[in-house]
């Protein structure tokens, strides 16, 4: 931990030094929430998010915070260590081209449904016509599960320095979560505004009561989408994998490691039932195995959690941005990104000035983010970057 503000009725408890103002203002927000439990934990990665800063965890009594979630629930990252040494150029090449035919970037959705077998059940205690969200987007969800989506999501190949290559991405719940985030937050706004809630609205951190059916439901909608997103990386893996077997047959492949960063959960932290919000942030139960991604160009890490109690067994998730999209398309120079990419021999996908906000420069140094979780994690395997794929 890097260090504690004191100033708000519960304290902030830091992973980084150089937080921006305005995510520091929503922390801030956070530590004087009448049901916050403890403290506030800031991880490394953090920067600004809609109501809570993403890179954020902190546990509540008896509530639930939409916005403290996140609009992509249960997005998170999947990592696949393979038996292969080596992928020269050309394979790497025809790897990307079978991986594209076979998994929907962007946008894109497969043109016809995915093996209902592959969605996810209803929590227990819940039908699916009990979960009105999930009810109404479950034929569209099916032609989105096994997408990758757009944004900061990717596919990854990369060599390890175990000496493998491994196969890595990034995606959610795609516009299933989107939709139940969104649908929650506006039923909590109402509801607090008709409650008389002490909270400003202008913070956007409307609450549910997790005893009310409006939060019961969140919760489930919240579960389903959590489980929609890993079921949607397992399915992408699997596509992946296919691809790498058109240009080697042979390969194995070691059991995936799939973990989300964005969710809800009821948990026990310092004696006390509370529901902990990770926004951004990835579980470090002692001697969990967890993946702490870099940006586009730069190394990630496969990493064992530690279980350091203070940041409520969490760590980073990624590098964290420093730049906001618009932002990095107008700052950054597109061909001095694409050289240093080059200049390292990885088949990138930045090609056009749009690309940029998903450039190395627009986010924060991987390695500093390592150095200020040593707390919290210990990094096992670095992974170097070969090809990737973006929405």
């Amino acid at each position: 931990m890097k260090q504690v503000i004191t100033s708000e009725k519960k304290p902030i408890m830091l992973w980084l030094d150089d937080i921006e103002p305005e995510a520091l203002a929503q922390a801030q927000n956070l530590a004087n929430l009448p049901f916050l439990f403890s403290h506030v934990a800031v991880m490394p990665d953090a920067h600004l998010g809609y109501g809570m800063p993403i890179g954020g965890v902190m546990a509540t009594t008896n509530v639930v915070i939409p916005n403290a979630v996140g609009v992509d629930i249960g997005c998170g990252m999947c990592a696949v260590k393979t038996s292969l040494r080596s992928l020269a150029t050309a394979p790497l090449r025809e790897t990307l081209h079978e991986i594209r035919k076979r998994v929907p970037v962007g946008f894109r959705h497969h043109q016809r449904r995915q093996d209902p077998a592959l969605m996810p059940k209803p929590p227990q205690g819940f039908r699916l016509k009990e979960l009105p969200v999930v009810c109404r987007e479950y034929k569209s969800a099916q032609t989105q599960l096994g997408t990758l989506g757009g944004g900061n999501h990717f596919i990854e190949i990369q060599k390890g320095s175990d000496g493998f290559i491994w196969l890595m991405l990034h995606s959610g719940s795609r516009n299933l979560g989107f939709k139940v985030a969104n649908h929650y937050n506006r039923l909590a706004i109402d509801l607090n505004r008709r409650q008389g809630s002490s909270i400003p609205t202008k913070w956007q951190l409307a609450f549910l009561d997790i005893n009310s059916q409006t939060g019961r439901k969140y919760l489930a909608e919240m579960t389903f989408s959590v489980e929609f997103a890993y079921a949607n990386r397992l399915l992408m893996m699997a596509r992946i994998q296919e691809a790498l077997r058109v240009t080697a047959p042979t390969v194995n492949f070691a059991e995936a490691i799939n973990i989300a960063h964005n969710y809800a959960a009821l948990e026990k932290h310092f004696g006390t039932d509370v529901i902990v919000h990770r926004k951004g942030a990835t579980r470090a139960q002692n001697d969990e195995i967890g993946i702490v991604p870099g940006s586009q160009g730069t190394p990630s890490y496969i990493v064992k959690g530690k279980g350091n109690p203070e940041s409520f067994l969490s760590c980073a998730h990624g590098a964290g941005r420093i730049m906001g999209r618009k932002q990095a398309q107008r700052q950054l120079d597109l061909k001095f990104e694409q050289k240093r990419l080059e200049d390292q021999g990885i088949l990138h996908s930045l090609h056009r000035t749009k690309d940029l906000d998903e450039a190395a420069g627009a986010y924060k140094n991987i390695d500093k983010v390592l150095d200020n979780q040593k707390d919290l994690v210990e990094v096992l395997v670095e992974l170097q970057p070969l090809a990737v794929i973006k929405g």
